[in-house]
């Protein structure tokens, strides 16, 4: 797994980064707080409108119906009971009818 860095690591690397750049003759430009890029007397950028998009739309009520029977007719499994099988005691016979042994089985 890969080292994680440091935030004292980081803010180095990018005050290295800085000043690499302003000793090759980068320029920084300071602005007062509050103060903003855009142009105060420009409107702000509006989202696109959803009512350009001019999209033909297909109905599905039919094949929602469709859907909605075929789900009321499917056969719904019996409900399984949480109750422990019955038990029952069986003779077991060979095939001449003597008895061989007593098996529980559960129905």
């Amino acid at each position: 797994m890969k080292p994680l860095k440091s935030k004292k690591q980081v803010r180095d690397e990018l005050n290295a980064l800085v000043d690499q750049y302003i000793e090759k003759g980068g320029d920084i430009q300071e602005f007062s707080l509050g103060e903003s890029g855009r142009d105060v007397n420009q409107p702000l950028n509006k989202a696109p409108s959803i009512e350009k998009n001019t999209q033909t739309r297909t109905p599905v009520s039919d094949v929602v119906k469709t859907i909605e029977e075929r789900k009321k007719n499917k056969n719904k499994p019996s409900p399984v009971s949480n109750r422990p099988k019955k038990r029952t005691k069986k003779l077991l016979m060979d095939d001449f009818g003597e008895p061989l042994r007593w098996v529980w089985i559960e129905e």
